[in-house]
């Protein structure tokens, strides 16, 4: 065998044996090799450095701030990591540690519903791959129009689809329908009535938090923000949650809501509602969520929940 293919065969083994789980038994009728030839090749690809194995050092939670928060906002789940030395670590340690707890949320579900943007995706990036074929993973609202890049909510459902074998529904539509009508009317529509109603039956849904740079960023939103948030004045958006933005209060102010998708009433009876925050500049942002009751469970850091108590005085 050439030195291609056998790197091919190791790597092939090697993702049977450390992704997929299966049992060395498995493998060995796969490629038709014995068990020692198969043990044999697992250590040829850690040796060789094809197969990476890494043991990071469990990361430690402030349960002191926790409960304080819990106290405070009366949520359910308040996780807030220790900060390191280090604040691009912080914001990786925030990372990882969603990505293991939402993925055994996951565990305990049948449809997932998701938004968009890079905290999103670089959880998905870390999750591990599992086999779900009665998973379900959905969009219950529409697309950003921030197409131009891996994070938005299409490639996002697909690829958090692969990593459970699991499968995905997309929901076609923008955003933002500003005709009450037309987007009354594509509710029933053929092309989206599989995400909605899909969405209806919703386990848990996770996502980023946003700021009015989630809208401004769009240049289509920003230019009609007049007509899609009556009355709304930008200055006291503290955040955007599932298209919705609120003050720091946590009170919703599109009180005539142009989101295609899933109502906001409807959302706030999903049992799980996760919000990640690895970022201080979003303080503002979770504090608004955590008074209006947006979220049932959070994830961040230290950081970013001392400037939370910083924002209250």
């Amino acid at each position: 065998m050439d030195d291609v293919k056998h790197r091919e065969q190791l790597a092939g083994i090697a993702q049977d044996y450390y992704l997929s789980k299966l049992p060395i038994t498995d493998i060995s009728e796969k490629y038709h090799l014995s068990r020692y030839l198969i043990s044999k090749s697992l250590d040829e690809a850690l040796a060789s450095g094809l197969v990476k194995i890494s043991i990071d050092t469990p990361v430690s939670r402030n349960v002191e701030m926790e409960l304080a928060f819990k106290q405070k906002f009366n949520i359910r789940n308040m996780m807030i990591l220790k900060d390191s030395d280090s604040p691009d670590k912080d914001s990786a340690n925030v990372i990882d540690f969603a990505a293991a707890e939402i993925q055994e949320l996951i565990r305990h579900c049948h449809v997932v519903g998701m938004t968009w943007g890079d905290t999103v995706w670089n959880i998905i990036d870390r999750f591990q791959t599992e086999v779900r074929e009665n998973l379900i993973f959905t969009q219950f609202v529409g697309e950003n129009l921030k197409l131009n890049t891996a994070a938005s909510t299409v490639p996002l459902v697909q690829k958090a689809a692969a990593k459970f074998d699991a499968q995905y529904v997309t929901l076609p539509a923008p955003l933002y329908v500003n005709d009450d009508e037309i987007r009354e009317t594509l509710r029933s529509e053929p092309a989206l009535v599989p995400a909605l109603s899909s969405a209806a039956r919703m386990d848990m849904v996770f996502a980023g938090i946003g700021t009015l740079a989630s809208i401004n960023t769009i240049p289509v939103w920003k230019q009609h923000f007049s007509d899609l948030f009556e009355n709304v004045d930008d200055q006291q958006i503290a955040g955007v949650l599932f298209g919705r933005p609120y003050d720091v209060d946590g009170n919703l102010l599109n009180n005539h809501d142009k989101t295609m998708g899933v109502s906001m009433d409807e959302l706030l009876t999903v049992p799980r509602r996760v919000g990640i925050v690895k970022s201080k500049f979003k303080s503002r942002a979770l504090l608004g969520a955590l008074r209006g009751g947006l979220l049932t469970d959070v994830i961040t850091n230290e950081a970013v929940a001392n400037r939370v108590l910083l924002e209250m005085d």
